[in-house]
This record gives structure tokens, C-alpha cells and sequence, in this order.
């Protein structure tokens, strides 16, 4: 809802000042210069992205209007899952461990924990370091490397659309210069026509540039900041299962390993101690 309040904001403002200061708002309605600069914008898209990043694009704008993937109730239940798991793994051995990892969707223990059993990629994620764990790569610097690297590729993956809208925005004052010279042009070939006529092939010609700016900072660099600012939020949620599984490995108690992974948590996200300690007494 705020980011639709945002953009009738963006459109009230500019036409409103427009209005307000004596602008007749019909002229800047010129449906080719509308033309030239989306389309090409479009088109330009197109041409500089994958397949995949152009089928994603649409659901990455759409998931801006929608609540954050990962709140605080999902944080709470992934770090009483991995303390579960490491309670299990320490007192049982990986052996019992092993069934769960192997066949997670009919794991009893993860289905516990319904949020987290239910989101497909995070599941993997966990049972394949929980998996090399098990197989003997205790080696923590060993381990935290791959992570490393393959959470840098996790983050380039979510990321693309983002940075990719963002191009576009770069690239729309110019090609809303482009629609505003050839208004020009359309105006130099009819210097002949009386004053009232050229000022208004003017006015469309310079509404070209006034589109371009405003769809880049007013709309598309906006859009293109919140679908990265979505994805760094989501991408947390890796993040705490490398330090949460890095603190065990280096020897933690499963409580304490969790806490490591509470405090890298944003605020917003963020549970307090007493918040998990709670969560955690439920499933022990």
C-alpha cells in the first residue's frame, strides 16, 4: 500500500505543480514520445537480458506490493529448526541425522517446523552443508569458503532483475533526449508555420525529455531500488544459516550457535533473546 501511495504521490506532485503553476496539463500527453522512449525501453531490455531475467522480471515488480518473504516469525522458527538439528546431530550422531537430510520433505523433524519445510531452496540449502558435514568436512575455514562462493552466486542469481531495471532507469534520460530531438526535428520542418504552431511542436518535442526523467527517477529507479532492497532482505536469511551452521562446527553449543545467528539479523527481523529462548524451550 505505501508504495502505491508512493507513486499516485510521484504523479500528483508533478502534474499538480504543473497545474498549479499555470501548465496546461493536455500537452503533456504526446503518445509518440511515449512511443519512443518506453518502447525503446522496453526493447532495449530485452536485447540486454537473459531469458530467465525477463521471465522473472514481472513477478520481482509485482513481489514490491507484497509483504517481506522472511518477517520475524519465520526467523524465529529457522533458528529453533537449526538448533533442533544440532541438539539432534550432538546427542544422537549424524547417523539419526542422515534420514532427515537425505529425504527432508518426509523428515519429521523439519516438518515441525511448517514455514521453513515449505520454502523449497532453503531446505537444499541447509541439507546439502548439513550433508558435507556429515561426511566429514569439519574444516571450518574449509566449509565458510564454500559458502562464501556460493552465496555470492546465490546474491548475483536474486539480484539480476534488480540491477537490470536499474540499467533502464540509467538509460531513459537519454533516450528521452532522443524523443526530444526528433520532436525538434519534426519542428524545424515546419519553421514555416506561424508562432502558435511552433511553440506548441516545442512543448511536445520537450515533453520528451520531462518523460524520460521523470519515468527514470520518479518510477523505475524507485522500483529497481526496492526489488534489490526485497532481495538483500531475503538473502539474510542464508546469511544466518552460514554463521548459525559455521558457529556449530567450530565447536558452539547449539544455543549459543543460533545466538551467532540472531545477531546478523536486521533490525526490523530481528528476534530478541527471550523471543528464541521461548521458541526454543517449545521444541526441545
Amino acid at each position: 500500500m505505501a508504495k502505491i501511495i508512493g507513486f499516485f504521490g510521484v504523479i500528483s506532485c508533478v502534474i499538480g505543480g504543473f497545474a498549479l503553476n499555470g501548465g496546461h496539463v493536455a500537452i503533456l500527453w504526446q503518445p509518440t514520445e511515449v512511443l519512443v522512449i518506453a518502447g525503446s525501453a522496453i526493447f532495449a531490455y530485452i536485447i540486454a537480458n537473459p531469458t530467465h531475467v525477463l521471465k522473472e522480471t514481472p513477478s520481482n515488480i509485482a513481489s514490491i506490493f507484497k509483504k517481506p518473504l522472511y518477517s520475524k516469525a519465520e526467523f524465529i522458527e529457522l533458528l529453533s529448526m537449526l538448533c533442533l538439528v544440532f541438539k539432534t546431530a550432538r546427542s544422537k550422531g549424524w547417523l539419526v541425522m542422515e534420514q532427515h537430510i537425505e529425504n527432508p520433505h518426509d523428515s519429521e523433524l523439519f516438518k515441525k517446523f511448517p514455514m521453513f519445510h515449505h520454502d523449497h531452496h532453503a531446505v537444499t540449502f541447509v541439507c546439502d552443508y548439513l550433508r558435507l558435514i556429515s561426511l566429514g568436512a569439519d574444516k571450518p575455514f574449509e566449509v565458510e569458503a564454500l559458502f562464501d562462493q556460493e552465496l555470492e552466486t546465490l546474491k548475483e542469481d536474486t539480484t539480476h532483475v534488480g540491477h537490470a531495471v536499474q540499467a533502464v532507469a540509467d538509460g531513459l534520460p537519454a533516450l528521452g533526449i532522443v524523443a526530444a530531438v526528433l520532436g525538434v526535428i519534426h519542428t524545424m520542418g515546419a519553421i514555416a508555420e506561424p508562432p502558435a504552431v511552433l511553440g506548441g511542436l516545442v512543448g511536445a518535442a520537450l515533453v520528451g525529455t520531462f518523460l524520460g526523467v521523470l519515468l527514470a527517477y520518479g518510477f523505475v529507479a524507485p522500483i529497481a531500488n526496492a526489488i534489490l532492497s526485497r532481495k538483500d532482505s531475503e538473502f539474510k536469511y542464508y546469511v544466518c544459516i552460514k554463521v548459525c551452521l559455521l558457529a556449530f562446527l567450530q565447536g558452539a553449543a547449539p544455543q549459543v550457535a543460533v545466538e551467532f545467528g540472531r545477531k546478523v539479523l536486521t533490525h526490523e527481523t530481528r528476534p530478541t533473546f527471550l523471543e528464541v529462548e521461548e521458541a526454543l524451550n517449545k521444541v526441545s
